[in-house]
């Protein structure tokens, strides 16, 4: 019987993924989610990808970084030039894993390194290893400098956004379950107690910032090819911020809070937009507001799983009985 329950819940988790995917797919047919709509779409996967990969490395590793903008501009400024001299799908593919891959190698690089480091001082690290990227790209000729690159196909659509939104979440998730995530997991919770029980914290450290940054090698690679143009200001301090931002408010240790956060800021910020002389203003107090009332962030460190809906069913009959 408990077979069959694990099934069923397997099961239904990717009815539901399979569901939204088709109601988004139709909306987006019928137009009734317009080029606006979508733009706002594609932001949220995006940045769900990014917020989900930096929780990896900083809520559940307990690394805090500020590099993330400078591995986003790695797989976006990589897929541009592909697809600027390979505009197929094969160049756009190309384009996602070898920006994520060349992303992943320059995290391993930099994380030997730095994440000997702890606090503050990898937070400074991380920071300047996202600023010699920026100053790189600015200065080769190959990236068109200060300049950007612009004409970019555009071949991210619904389809590969929820493909890779979903494949992050579902391998970084897994990694978490694995004896590698719980390794992770007691580095943040007491690191000398980790080393002590012969963990190799390095190495773990460097597994998780690998892992991150091919992520968001991943999520820069579908800007680049959604937005048609990238330069490197994009990719500045205030982009680490941001994803920081989504991820300390969803809940450090959360991958549920940090997609929650992702959706809701996008939507305030959408919300906002008439507002455009106030709207940096309000959507700061929103964040003072929350983070005040809400320290811990939304979610905490829990997750929202399909129990929540199997116990408010149960609860709801038990209501109108005891009525």
């Amino acid at each position: 019987m408990n077979k069959w329950t694990a099934l069923a819940q397997k099961m239904s988790k990717w009815i539901i993924l399979a569901l939204t995917f088709i109601i988004i797919q139709l909306l987006i047919q019928v137009n009734i989610i317009n080029d606006y709509l979508q733009a706002t779409l594609a932001t949220i996967c995006i940045n769900i990808i990014l917020a989900v990969s930096l929780n990896l490395i900083t809520g559940f590793t307990g690394q805090f970084s500020l590099g993330h903008a400078g591995f986003m501009s790695i797989g976006a400024y990589t897929c541009a030039i592909i697809l600027l001299r390979m505009p197929t799908t094969w160049g756009f593919l190309a384009g996602i894993f070898g920006g994520a891959l060349l992303a992943a190698v320059v995290g391993f690089l930099v994380g030997l390194p730095t994440l000997r480091l702890r606090g503050d001082y990898l937070a400074i690290a991380t920071l300047g290893m996202s600023e010699i990227i920026r100053i790189l790209f600015l200065n080769m000729e190959i990236t068109n400098g200060a300049a950007g690159l612009s004409g970019i196909p555009r071949f991210t659509n619904w389809f590969y956004l929820f493909v890779f939104m979903i494949g992050t979440i579902i391998v970084i998730t897994n990694f978490l379950k694995s004896s590698h995530g719980r390794a992770c997991i007691s580095i943040r919770e007491d690191e000398i107690a980790a080393e002590a029980m012969g963990i190799n914290t390095t190495r773990y450290k460097v597994t998780a910032f690998t892992i991150g940054a091919f992520c968001a090698g991943i999520a820069g690679a579908l800007y680049a090819a959604y937005f048609y143009f990238v330069k490197p200001s994009t990719f500045g301090f205030l982009k680490s911020i941001d994803v920081l931002v989504i991820v300390v408010l969803g809940g450090m240790g959360s991958i549920s809070g940090s997609i929650l956060s992702a959706i809701l800021l996008a939507l305030i910020s959408t919300i906002l937009q008439d507002f455009s002389e106030l709207r940096m203003i309000l959507y700061a107090l929103m964040l003072i507001i929350i983070m005040l009332f809400r320290p811990q962030g939304l979610m905490g460190s829990k997750e929202v799983s399909l129990k929540i809906f199997k116990n408010l069913l149960s609860y709801m009959p038990s209501r109108k009985e005891g009525q």
